[in-house]
This record gives C-alpha cells, sequence and structure tokens, in this order.
C-alpha cells in the first residue's frame, strides 16, 4: 500500500511525538489486536507507519535546515524520547514565515527554552504551496503555538491553493468557522478542526464527568479546570492576549455535554501557570461541584498527570488516516465524525459516546469503499 504523504507546520513536541510514533508503531513490534496507545492499529488498511513526513516548517534555527528526523529532537523540544532509532528522512524543514507565530514576551528568555528565530530567509506563500506540491503532499497539519491566529490562516490558504487536506490541531477556529468551511468544500478538499482533543487529557476527562453528572442526575453547580505544564505551550500562554480562543474551545467543549449551561462565574478551564521543570508533563486539577437527590452536595476533585505530546500523538494519526480515506473516496469540506470525536472544537458538537459511534461507522464505511473501488 502506498504512504499517506503529509507536511507538518510546526516542528514542536507534537510534531517530535507524531513523528516518532509512526517509526516506533511497526508490524514487527505490534502483536496481536490489542496495541498499547492507539484508537485504532489499522483505518482502511493504512498503519501509523504507513504516513511519511514529505515537507516540514519552522523558524526555530536549531531546526530550520535540518532532517526533519534530527530536528524534533532538538530544542526548545523537551518531551519523552520513546523512540529515537530514527533514520534520516531526507526532508529538511524549511523556513516559514514568523508572522504572528512567536509571542513577543518570549523574547525575554533568552534560553533554550523559548523559540530562537532563525536568521534564515523565510518563504512566501506562493514557494510553501510550491513546496507541498513538489512533495507530493496530501495533507497538511498545523501545529502553530496558540494565539497564532495570522499564522493558522495562513497555513490553511497554503492547503488550499496547494490543493491539499488540512488538519487544524490548535484553537484557532477554521472548520468550525462557516467562511473556511464554505471555502475547503468548494474546493474538495477534507478538513479535520479545530483544537486536538487528547487521547486521555484533561478536556477528554472533564467532558466524560460532565456527561456521567448530566445521565446519573447529578446537576452540575460550577468546575474548574486547572493546568500547569513546563513546555513552550505553557510558556507561550503566559500572554493572556493570546487565550481567548484556546479558553473558548476548552470551556465550550464541556459546556456542551453538560446537562445545563453553566453562567461563566461558574465554570473555569483553560492553562494556569508555566513551571519550567515541569517540561513537556501536563497537570490538571479538576474540581466538580453538584447537588445529588434531595439537593445533597457533593464534589469531586481529581489530579491528572500526562505527558503532553505523546498524549495528542495517537490521536493526529488517527486524524490523518480519516483524511486519507476522505481523500481517496473523493470527498471534501468538513470531516463532521472525525471533528467531533478527535477535537475539542468542531463545527457540532456531541457526546464523546455519540463522537465515536459516528467515527467507527464513518471509518467502516469509507474503508469498504475503498476496498470495492481497488
Amino acid at each position: 500500500m502506498s504512504k499517506i504523504k503529509i507536511a507538518i507546520a510546526g516542528i514542536g513536541n507534537c510534531a517530535s511525538s507524531l513523528i516518532q510514533g509512526i517509526y516506533f508503531y511497526t508490524p514487527e513490534r505490534v502483536q496481536g489486536n490489542i496495541v498499547p496507545g492507539l484508537m485504532h492499529w489499522d483505518v482502511g488498511g493504512f498503519r501509523p507507519c504507513d504516513i511519511d513526513v514529505v515537507a516540514a516548517f519552522d523558524v526555530d534555527r536549531r531546526k530550520v535546515g535540518k532532517d526533519v528526523n534530527e530536528a524534533i529532537f532538538e530544542k526548545p523540544n523537551c518531551t519523552t524520547v520513546f523512540h529515537s532509532d530514527l533514520p534520516l528522512s531526507g526532508t529538511m524543514v524549511k523556513m516559514g514565515p514568523v508572522l504572528d507565530g512567536v509571542s513577543d514576551h518570549m523574547a525575554n528568555f533568552k534560553d533554550e527554552r523559548t523559540f530562537l528565530v532563525s536568521d534564515a530567509t523565510e518563504l512566501s506563500k506562493d514557494e510553501i504551496v510550491a513546496e507541498l506540491k513538489s512533495s507530493g503532499t496530501e495533507i497538511l497539519l498545523n501545529y502553530m503555538p496558540v494565539g497564532s491566529e495570522e499564522a493558522a490562516k495562513f497555513y490553511a490558504e497554503c492547503a488550499l491553493e496547494a490543493g491539499v487536506a488540512f488538519i487544524n490541531n490548535m484553537p484557532v477556529f477554521i472548520a468550525s468557522n462557516p467562511e473556511w468551511a464554505e471555502k475547503f468544500k468548494a474546493h474538495n478538499l477534507p478538513i479535520v478542526g479545530d483544537d486536538i482533543k487528547a487521547q486521555l487529557g484533561a478536556t477528554i476527562t472533564h467532558r466524560t464527568l460532565t456527561d456521567l453528572f448530566a445521565k446519573r442526575g447529578v446537576i452540575l453547580d460550577r468546575t474548574y479546570q486547572l493546568n500547569t505544564g513546563g513546555n513552550t505551550d505553557f510558556l507561550n500562554m503566559k500572554n493572556q492576549d493570546r487565550l481567548a480562543s484556546k479558553k473558548e474551545s476548552k470551556t465550550e467543549a464541556v459546556q456542551a455535554v453538560a446537562s445545563h449551561r453553566l453562567d461563566d462565574d461558574n465554570i473555569h478551564v483553560g492553562p494556569s501557570d508555566y513551571i519550567p521543570w515541569q517540561n513537556d508533563n501536563k497537570v490538571c486539577f479538576l474540581r466538580m461541584e453538584g447537588d445529588l437527590f434531595g439537593g445533597v452536595p457533593m464534589n469531586i476533585e481529581l489530579r491528572l498527570s500526562v505527558e503532553d505530546s505523546p498524549n495528542s500523538a495517537g490521536v493526529a494519526i488517527d486524524m490523518i488516516r480519516c483524511c486519507k480515506l476522505a481523500l481517496d473516496n473523493g470527498e471534501g469540506g468538513i470531516l463532521t465524525e472525525a471533528s467531533a470525536y478527535f477535537c475539542k472544537h468542531p463545527p457540532v458538537q456531541y457526546t464523546d459516546d455519540q463522537a465515536y459511534e459516528m467515527t467507527q461507522a464513518y471509518i467502516k464505511s469509507r474503508s469498504a469503499k475503498v476496498a470495492v473501488s481497488s
């Protein structure tokens, strides 16, 4: 079977975990039907190792000009290295435009924790589109930092002009914006978004418990979700001006499954602080207060600790393969099922149980169509 050719904008911790996983999950290592860390081993005949990174863009001088399989281990990346034995890919990291991808306050951190912008010449939109076309890219993944509104829209435009599918892993609203959604539909290009939902992270845990309250007749009165971490994502989010879409994305993900909408004063969901020594470890402090039978009060407090970037990589691998199924079936526009299951801020919110069943049905039906046509 042919490879799924992808391009990545933003070679940070999430890209590092994704690429490590592509080489880690091979048939030789995977035995049987139970595969630790993956929701699906096979999607339409495609396995994780069938994904090939053919183009890559970043702005950090420690990454630009290097093979992508070397660049993923450069600072400021600090995620767990679970598979370091990678061959050279032959794909060099190119210098993308900075735009609003680097927050001004990060210039105050003049060490390995922050972005060190390369002095290489930034590629123009035309040059990036040409790179996507010449490399044979089928799907472009957006891993820009939170708050990078201009950069996210720039790469979405590049995808449209190059004729490739788009996966928006960050909280700038592209798929969930009707104007952008219509553009991808008009070009018959699949899009999945917005804001990737981790495999078992703060948002999915908070949503699951909120849904449980609703199904068990417990009235949720108030809740908070406080998150800390030490990667560049949390350093970037110290600038509160970059957090509007992130907070909206995470908050709406919880509100969407509540039995009733909470007043703004009774729900707080979002990043709380940057703690350097945590590196890529994310710690979530979750509290939920509610009323049981007879109005008797109860509360839950939970502490969740996860390595942030590997927690999203398996989800990204499934998003890529769902996009490939859409491409092979000639489908464009929003992938409603995949967006609802894999993202915090999809165009249409469903409960996770509903989204799971919808996505399973999508994979089954599209895989069958591809098998028949081939």
